[in-house]
């Protein structure tokens, strides 16, 4: 492990550790650390690698809107190889609300993601990618070398 010394001004410093106890680190090195990963995660998302990543898809849908809850369980139906599990709830007469798990390259899974958001009634859609180690266990990211 490398040892790393910042300098900050007082109210950034200040501004931290008020960010760190909302956010509940008790220490300045978790919080950092965390911060790089997630900021260099989201970077080589977003880079043209892309790469293996595990997502949350939630939104909101109004379920009297003509076929959607069809054409919904249709794209997951479509998607199965990146569609784990999904959670349905109802919060109104008219609107649910689902949460989504997904797994895959990164690019096809923010491509799923985007294709179910802009559905005629679906409304306050977001994805959370989160990258993930390439891993034989789960097949992300992981190609068998040929050979042996």
């Amino acid at each position: 492990m490398q040892r790393l010394t910042i300098s900050l001004s007082d109210e950034l410093a200040q501004a931290f550790d008020e960010w760190m106890t909302r956010r509940g680190y008790s220490s300045r090195s978790e919080a950092v650390r965390d911060m790089l990963r997630r900021e260099l995660g989201e970077d080589n998302l977003a880079s043209e690698q892309g790469g293996p990543c595990v997502a949350v898809l939630s939104y909101v849908f109004d379920h009297h809107e003509r076929q959607l809850s069809a054409r919904l369980t249709g794209l997951q139906h479509d998607h199965h190889d990146l569609a784990v599990a999904t959670m349905h709830a109802h919060i109104s007469h008219e609107d649910c609300i689902e949460t989504v798990i997904l797994r895959g390259d990164s690019g096809e899974v923010e491509s799923f993601a985007r294709s179910v958001i802009a559905e005629t009634g679906v409304r306050h859609g977001q994805v959370q990618l989160i990258p993930v180690k390439p891993s034989a266990s789960t097949g992300l990211g992981y190609r068998k070398k040929s050979g042996r």
